[in-house]
């Protein structure tokens, strides 16, 4: 059918010469990728877009580039692209609407699918309410961003910069356009290791080569974890990412996926019955038809055996929630190979008999049907039937959903971004000789590209050491870590630096003074102490079923029986070891909020909290655990001090009184940095339980965050992330009005409030005995 771009003068006589001309390129294209109707909205957009009085760039960006995004994915995506620009029209500029426009065929051949193109049109529309300015950088650079991330992703990626720098518009712009560090760290969190529409057409060709037919393949939104690849209309949606699974490539797994789906096409002629069937029976049955069509498959084309089995053999990081899931994935596995037993009586019965029949029925779904509601039964009668939520869950990455099989119809014929990073300083040790003959700048910055250390001590002409005048206490290396943003529930990764800082050291005669002026309360402790102190191997008497036999107690049981009295039975005893398996680390808030004088003494809180620490360390030496001391305070989000002032391997010598005697407080407190760091720490310990204890008289809080709730949900978010790993955190808290914030940071049994602060000596190694003892 001719199509003459005449037959519409309705619309042609509102538009200028230099348009027209355009059109008339662009409308045998047009032709071919739509039909009449479409065509009819193409020309009622253009004459819509004139109205707007933008300009003429934005009408023939328009005429240009909708046959594209048509023959890439519909013409349908012609009047979803006119609405969605008429939206963006009331907020933002005609240059960024014609940037628009000049995106869509990268967006549409990225997507590959009407339903994530309607998706990336409603995400637009988000981002320009939330970031305007943002929207021109980023159209700049899709291409790019879509040949990196699922929309899922650019969606995060998106929404992350527009809410961390919502104010700073300069920072802004920066990110959407990748010139910003956290912009970069964003993408590659984002990033997907294999995207489909890289490998559509290779997928499309295997199918093509196994089974000599034409499938229709599509990308489908996976960002749900409880998302599974599906059948729908004869198309096959896979997700629009796949990560390499274990030793298994993406490729391969999109191969396994399709391959599934492709046979269930295949080898499926009638659809099962659904009537009378509950959910749980209905994945069941799922269960035993998933293998019936992979045994036609394998039948067919053995290479797809060694394909299924090594995803379903793949080691799994976590147990089950429920112990049926367990069985069912080791009943998957069975049916898929016959070798391969689950090790349970009724289920591997079940697989002889469907290995033993399938031959016979692989033509008949019927039989899936019959085994699954065997299969269900068996559960029921155990008690042991998992919700239909958790058999939802069951961790066969590469099944579908089975809605094919219920809802049958016959069937019919990257490189990676490279971060620069500056050039690192240079340190390495030189001689006296070297040092007096060579060196350029004895005083460099700590920015210069080369800095010596001498090994020795050189004295300057009044016999002070040139360390004495002019040293610098060492900066570790940065530290980065992310930050729990909870307006848009996701971390801002490498978000905060901390640099690990030496204490100034002072006179360590200090902290022997603060121990002799307590003593009355370090005798206390040391009784107390003395009962925590592990034992080393012990006899437990007085037991039934100990290991050997306590002869004095079988001696008295001996006489009283023969003397017919009553006898204790109890004449066995065992050796056991006592012994702590702790690790402490004391965390000291080292903000300027501590430099305040208590109230009624003439001390200051960083002075209790170094008598505290001072006794503390005294106890805890004096029972043996491992333990460190450490302080931190905050200069914003790039400069958190981090100060370890007694480490778990030293002692506690005149270097870590001397240290503990500098304390001295400065700043702000960016409590979650501080956490996360302590608990690196702990981890590298070899004890298996851990505890953080936090000394702090304030709630999280920065020069650099406004908003209050900010810092607190980080330092909320950073305990659970220490739990998780098995470090438990305890806050002992000097703020009297804590009790409106600790709790939510670290739960109704993970703090104590201290009344009377002078008691702070005191009540701090108490608190220990009471979590350890």
């Amino acid at each position: 059918m001719n199509i003459d771009l005449n037959e519409y003068g309705d619309y042609l006589e509102h538009l200028n010469p230099e348009i027209r001309g355009v059109l008339e390129g662009t409308f045998h294209e047009a032709a071919r990728a739509m039909s009449p109707s479409g065509l009819q909205h193409y020309l009622e957009g253009a004459k819509g877009l004139s109205n707007l009085g933008r300009g003429n760039d934005l009408i023939i960006t328009y005429l240009q580039e909708m046959p594209l995004v048509a023959r890439e994915i519909g013409e349908e995506a012609v009047q979803e692209s006119l609405l969605a620009a008429m939206k963006l029209s009331s907020m933002t500029s005609g240059e960024v609407i014609g940037l628009f426009f000049a995106a869509l065929p990268t967006a549409a051949r990225r997507l590959g699918d009407m339903t994530l193109f309607r998706a990336y049109l409603q995400f637009l529309h988000q981002l320009a309410a939330r970031a305007p300015r943002g929207l021109r950088p980023m159209l700049g650079i899709l291409d790019e961003l879509l040949s990196k991330l699922t929309l899922g992703g650019l969606r995060r990626w998106a929404f992350f910069g527009a809410s961390a720098h919502r104010t700073d518009y300069k920072t802004q712009l920066a990110y959407f356009a990748l010139q910003t560090a956290d912009s970069q760290a964003m993408l590659q969190k984002e990033r997907k290791g294999t995207l489909f529409i890289d490998h559509q057409r290779k997928l499309s060709a295997y199918l093509r080569a196994l089974w000599g037919r034409d499938f229709w393949l599509r990308p489908a939104a996976a960002d749900r974890s409880e998302f599974k690849p599906y059948l729908d209309g004869f198309i096959l949606h896979l997700p629009d990412a796949a990560d390499d699974l274990g030793a298994l490539k993406g490729l391969d797994v999109y191969r396994a996926i399709a391959a599934h789906l492709a046979a269930h096409i295949a080898y499926t002629s009638a659809p099962i019955s659904a009537q009378e069937l509950n959910p749980a029976q209905m994945n069941l049955i799922g269960l035993i038809e998933d293998a019936r069509v992979e045994y036609n498959a394998i039948r067919e084309l053995p290479g797809l055996k060694p394909l299924w089995r090594t995803l379903l053999t793949m080691e799994q990081g976590s147990r089950t929630e429920h112990k049926a899931q367990a069985w069912l994935e080791a009943l998957a596995l069975h049916l898929l190979d016959a070798e391969t037993p689950t090790g349970d009586a009724e289920l591997d019965a079940l697989a002889r008999t469907f290995h033993a029949n399938i031959e016979a029925n692989r033509h008949d779904n019927l039989f899936s049907w019959h085994l699954g509601i065997e299969l269900y039964h068996l559960l029921a009668a155990r008690q042991a039937l998992p919700s239909l939520r958790q058999l939802e869950a069951l961790r066969l990455p590469y099944r579908d959903d089975n809605r094919f099989v219920w809802q049958f119809e016959a069937f019919s014929w990257e490189r990676s971004i490279e971060i620069l990073q500056g050039q690192r300083q240079v340190r390495r040790r030189i001689s006296l000789m070297e040092f007096v003959n060579e060196v350029d700048v004895e005083t460099a910055g700590d920015d210069a590209q080369e800095v010596w250390i001498l090994d020795g001590t050189l004295f300057d002409d009044d016999g002070t050491t040139y360390n004495e005048k002019y040293g610098k206490e060492p900066v570790s290396d940065p530290f980065h870590y992310h930050e729990w943003d909870y307006q848009v529930q996701l971390h801002r990764p490498d978000w905060v630096t901390l640099y690990e800082r030496r204490m100034p050291k002072e006179d360590p005669d200090t902290i022997d003074a603060i121990i002799r002026r307590h003593k009355p309360i370090a005798s206390r402790l040391r009784q107390i102490v003395d009962r925590l102190r592990p034992q080393g191997v012990i006899r437990e008497r007085k037991l039934e079923d100990g290991d050997e036999l306590d002869l004095n107690a079988a001696v008295d049981a001996m006489v009283n029986m023969r003397a017919g009295l009553d006898y204790d039975p109890r004449i066995t005893m065992r050796y056991v070891l006592k012994r702590r398996d702790l690790a402490v680390l004391i965390l000291l808030d080292l903000s300027e909020s501590t430099n305040e004088e208590v109230r009624g003494t003439d001390n200051t809180v960083i002075g209790l909290t170094r008598e505290a620490a001072a006794l503390l360390a005294t106890a805890v030496g004096h029972i043996g655990d491992p333990y460190a001391i450490h302080g931190f305070c905050s200069d914003g989000r790039h400069d958190v001090k981090y100060y370890p002032i007694k480490a778990f391997e030293g002692r506690f010598d005149d270097e870590a009184k001397g240290r503990l005697a500098g304390l001295h407080g400065g700043y702000s407190t960016r409590m979650g940095a501080a956490l996360r760091h302590a608990g690196r720490h702990l981890l590298h310990q070899p004890q298996r339980k851990k505890l953080l204890l936090l000394v702090t008289d304030g709630e999280p809080a920065d020069i650099d965050e406004r908003d209050p709730q900010y810092l607190r949900h980080d330092a909320k978010r950073a305990v659970e992330e220490l739990r998780t790993q098995g470090v438990n955190s305890f806050c002992l808290t000097l703020d009297p009005n804590a009790d409106r914030y600790v709790e939510r940071i670290f739960g109704p049994n993970g703090y104590t409030i201290v009344d009377r602060v002078e008691r702070l000596p005191e009540r701090l190694p108490q608190l220990f005995v009471e979590l350890t003892g």
